[in-house]
C-alpha cells in the first residue's frame, strides 16, 4: 500500500523510501533524514552523559560509544532508521565490571560482547524472535515508554521553578506544531527555540553542559590493558554474556517496533551480527558499547519522520560534530527542551489501544496478565532482558495450561470379531501438561478384556506423553487386560518406537 509521508508529497511504497539512493535524489526526504539526524544528536547528548554516569565512566566513554555505534550500525545493521549507542540497559550491566575492575576491563568486555553477539547472530538466534508473543511486545513497549518518561523525572526535581513553564512551552511546541505543519521537525524547533529563550532572556535552568564535560579531540584507538589469562576470560565471561544477550534483546525488540511502524521488514540476523560488529568498533574506540536505542529511535523515525540508514549516520556524525567542534554552543541547551522531547517520545510510544477499557474486555485475560507481568517486571527491574523472559515464562505457563484442557477422550464399547471391546478415541495435542491427566480417563477395572485407543486424531510430543502411555498399558496389564494402542501418525509412532518401554528404571 503506497503511504505519504510528511517529508513528502508523491506516494511511495514504505520500501521505497528505505532507499539511500531514492533519498539523495530527493531534497525533501534528504532534508527529512538530515533534521532528523540533528534531533536525534541533540538527544543523545545528555542521555548518552546519564548512562556513562551510571556505567561509572567518564561521560567520553558514552558519547564515543554513541558516535560509533550509530555510525558503524548505519552501513552493517539489518533496520534502517534505528539508532544504536550508548544506552542504559547495557550501563546496568557493567556497572559492577567497572566498579570492581575499572575501565580496561569494560572495554575488554564490550569488544567480548561484540564477538558473541556476532556468534549469535550467525547461528540465526534472531530466528528466536518468532517465539515472543504479540502481549509480550505490547508489554515491552508500554514498559519502555513508561521507563523513557521515569528517566526524566529526576530533571523536573529540585530545580528552578521556571524549568516548568518551560518544559510545558516545549510541550506544545512538540504536541502543537505537527497539526500547522510538518516542514521541520517539533522536536528540533522546540530545542532551538528554548535554547534561544533562555540565552537571550538570561533565564538561568540546568542545561546539557551541566550534565558533564564534553569531549575536546576524536575518538582513537585503544587496547584494552588486560592480562590475556583464563582467570581474566573468567571475570569477563559473565559480564560479556549478559551484554550480549541484553544488547540483542532490545535491538532485535526495537527493531520489530520500527517494523510495526513503518510497515516494512528488516533483516534480523544481519541486525544482530552487526551489533556485535558495531560493539567491537565502539570497544576499540574507548567507548562503552551499547545498543538499539528505543526513545531515540521513535525520536528518529516517529517525531522525525526518517526512514534511511542517513539519518543514523548522520546522528552520529552529527554527535561528533556537537560535542567536539560546537561544545560549548550545545552546553546551553536547556535540559527542559530534552525533557520535553523525551515526553513526548514517551507518550508517542506508549500503545494506548492496548489499555482501551473495550481493548480489555475484549481481550484474553491470559493476554492481559502476559502483558502487565512483562511491564511490572521491567519497571521494577529496569532491566528489558528480565521482564521480557518473564512475560514469555507466564506465556508459556498460561498456553500449557490453556492447551492441557483442549485434550478429549471419548469412550465406547462395541463388539468385534465376537468380543466385547472398549474403544477410546484420543483427541488433541499430547505434551507434559496435557498428557499429565490422560492416566486418570480410562476405566481400568471395568473395561471388558479388549481395549482399543484410538490416537488418530491426536499427536504425541514428548517424552512424557510415552510415558504415560506406558503406564496406561501397564495398569490395563495389571488388570489382566489387553491394550492395543492404534491410528498414531508416523512421527508419534516413531518416537514411540524409540522409547516405548525405557522411560523407567524398573
Amino acid at each position: 500500500m503506497a503511504v505519504k509521508t510528511a517529508a513528502d508529497a508523491p506516494a511511495y511504497t514504505p520500501e521505497q523510501l528505505q532507499s539511500v539512493r531514492g533519498t539523495l535524489m530527493s531534497p525533501r526526504r534528504l532534508k527529512t533524514e538530515v533534521l532528523a539526524g540533528l534531533v536525534v544528536a541533540l538527544a543523545l547528548i545528555p542521555e548518552a552523559i546519564a548512562f556513562s554516569i551510571i556505567a561509572g565512566v567518564d561521560p567520553r566513554l558514552g558519547l564515543f560509544a554513541s558516535f560509533t555505534m550509530a555510525v558503524t550500525i548505519a552501513f552493517v545493521g539489518g533496520r534502517p532508521a534505528m539508532i544504536s549507542a550508548a544506552t542504559g540497559a547495557v550501563a546496568l550491566v557493567i556497572a559492577p565490571l567497572v566498579k570492581s575492575h575499572g575501565v580496561d576491563y569494560l572495554i575488554a568486555a564490550v569488544i567480548l560482547a561484540g564477538i558473541f553477539q556476532i556468534i549469535l547472530g550467525v547461528s540465526g538466534v534472531a530466528k528466536l524472535m518468532r517465539f515472543i508473543p504479540r502481549s509480550v511486545m505490547v508489554g515491552f513497549v508500554n514498559a519502555l515508554a513508561i521507563l523513557i518518561f521515569m528517566s526524566q523525572v529526576p530533571e523536573l526535581i529540585n530545580v528552578p521553578w521556571l524549568v516548568y513553564p518551560l518544559v510545558g512551552l516545549a510541550l506544545v511546541i512538540v504536541f502543537g506544531l505537527p497539526k500547522l505543519t510538518n516542514a521541520v521537525p517539533a522536536p528540533l524547533v522546540a530545542i532551538v527555540a528554548l535554547t534561544l529563550l533562555t540565552v537571550f532572556a538570561a533565564i538561568a535552568v540546568p542545561t546539557v553542559g551541566d550534565k558533564g564535560d564534553l569531549p575536546e579531540s576524536l575518538p582513537s584507538l585503544f587496547m584494552p590493558n588486560v592480562p590475556f589469562t583464563l582467570e581474566t576470560l573468567q571475570v569477563l565471561f559473565p559480564f560479556a554474556l549478559a551484554m550480549a544477550f541484553v544488547g540483542l534483546l532490545e535491538s532485535l525488540m526495537t527493531a520489530k517496533l520500527v517494523d510495526d511502524v513503518t510497515d516494512t521488514r528488516s533483516h534480523k540476523s544481519r541486525e544482530a551480527w552487526g551489533q556485535g560488529v558495531a560493539n567491537i568498533v565502539t570497544g576499540f574506540t574507548g567507548g562503552m558499547g551499547g545498543c538499539a536505542m528505543i526513545g531515540q529511535t521513535m525520536i528518529n523515525v516517529k517525531a522525525s519522520g526518517a526512514r534511511t540508514r542517513i539519518s543514523t549516520f548522520l546522528a552520529g556524525v552529527f554527535l561528533l560534530i556537537l560535542v567536539v567542534a560546537l561544545g560549548d554552543l550545545v552546553s546551553v541547551i536547556p535540559m527542559a527542551a530534552l525533557v520535553a522531547v523525551m515526553i513526548f517520545v514517551s507518550w508517542a510510544t506508549f500503545d494506548w489501544h492496548s489499555i482501551h477499557p473495550r481493548t480489555l474486555k475484549m481481550m484474553p485475560k491470559s493476554e492481559t496478565i502476559v502483558m502487565a507481568a512483562t511491564v511490572t517486571v521491567t519497571v521494577a527491574t529496569h532491566n528489558l532482558a528480565i521482564g521480557v523472559g518473564v512475560g514469555v515464562l507466564v506465556a508459556m505457563d498460561l498456553f500449557a495450561r490453556r492447551v492441557a484442557h483442549f485434550v478429549t477422550v471419548k469412550r465406547t464399547v462395541k463388539v468385534l470379531n465376537g468380543q466385547e471391546t472398549a474403544i477410546y478415541v484420543v483427541d488433541g495435542e499430547l505434551f507434559f501438561a496435557s498428557s499429565n491427566d490422560l492416566y486418570t480417563q480410562f476405566d481400568y477395572a471395568l473395561d471388558p478384556e479388549h481395549v482399543i485407543i484410538d490416537m488418530h486424531a491426536s499427536h504425541l510430543w514428548d517424552a512424557s506423553t510415552i510415558a504415560v502411555l506406558d503406564a496406561i498399558t501397564e495398569k490395563y496389564h495389571h488388570h489382566g487386560k489387553n491394550v492395543k494402542i492404534i491410528g498414531l501418525n508416523e512421527a508419534s509412532l516413531q518416537m514411540r518406537e524409540r522409547l516405548a518401554g525405557k522411560l523407567s528404571g524398573h
